[in-house]
Parts: structure tokens; sequence; C-alpha cells
């Protein structure tokens, strides 16, 4: 198998990972629906932060605000999912394409990444983590995973719009 072949298969099984990965977080989310939703209202809720901490004023305490929240996060990693996954399919489709035609099939996988990124890094990481305090959360903190997530997406994003030679 030529090299430019197995770079572009090596591309498409990457964004695949990440869109299998999000598929994944939508199904848990929707069929564990209480378990996250326990994570998003005590994060938005700043119920388990530090005791003394002066940033409380932030909370979101409205549960109508807070399924809203939710219902947003499930929606961008379902966008995030269903974006990847039409992405794998136009890159599998353009694998044989001249490398003009290859890079134009990127457009779905490089939207979705992004998406997925912004999700977990300006979503997660800023606004739960920074804005709300997760981190000073003891139960409720998954800036760890959160980050985990976002540079395992931003390292795949930077792989996927590398030109390929030739």
């Amino acid at each position: 198998m030529p090299a430019p072949l197995i770079l572009r298969l090596s591309k498409a099984a990457c964004v695949a990972a990440i869109a299998l990965f999000a598929s994944l977080v939508v199904f848990g989310n929707v069929t564990d629906y209480g378990t996250n939703w326990a994570f998003v209202q005590h994060v938005l809720a700043m119920d388990t932060i530090f005791p003394d901490s002066t940033i409380r004023w932030r909370a979101v305490t409205d549960p109508a605000l807070q399924q809203a929240a939710y219902v947003a996060i499930i929606a961008a990693e379902a966008m995030t999912a269903l974006l990847c996954w039409i992405g794998v399919i136009r890159l599998l489709a353009a694998r044989s394409a001249p490398a003009p035609a290859f890079a134009a099939a990127k457009g779905f996988a490089i939207a979705g990444l992004t998406l997925g990124f912004l999700l977990w890094q300006v979503g997660f990481m800023s606004i739960g983590g920074e804005w709300f305090a997760m981190w000073q959360s003891q139960q409720w903190n998954g800036i760890q995973s959160a980050f985990r997530v976002h540079i395992t997406i931003i390292a795949v994003l930077v792989y996927v719009v590398l030109p390929e030679p030739g």
C-alpha cells in the first residue's frame, strides 16, 4: 500500500476515533442522563467549591438554565460526532483522489474536531473549570478528563490539517 494512501487512511481513522468517542459520550449522557446531569448541576451551582470562596455570585441555580446548559452540551457533543462521522466518510471517499481533492474533503472533519476542541477546552476547561471554579471541587472536578480530551482532539486536528506529500 502506498505511503500517501496509508497516511490518508490514518487521518480518517484518527477522525473516526474522535467521532466514536463523541458518540459514546452522547450515548452515555442520553442513556444515563441523571449521572452527568448531577455533574453539570453541581458545577453550575458551585455548591461544592471552597466554602470561603468569594465568587459564588457566578453560580447558576435555576434548574431551567441548568437543564438548558446540559442540553446544549449534549447537542454540541452530538454535533461533534456527526461532523466527524461525515468527515470520515468524505475522507475515505477521497482517499485515492489527487491532493487538492483530498484536502477539500477535510472540511467536515476539521469542523467537527474544532467544535469538539472548543466544547472541551472552552466549555469544560474555561467556563466550567475557571468561571464556575470546578477546580475547587473535590467531588465534581472534571478538569483532568476535559484536558485529556481536548488535547487529544487538538492533536488529531493538527494531524488532519497537515498536507499530504504529493
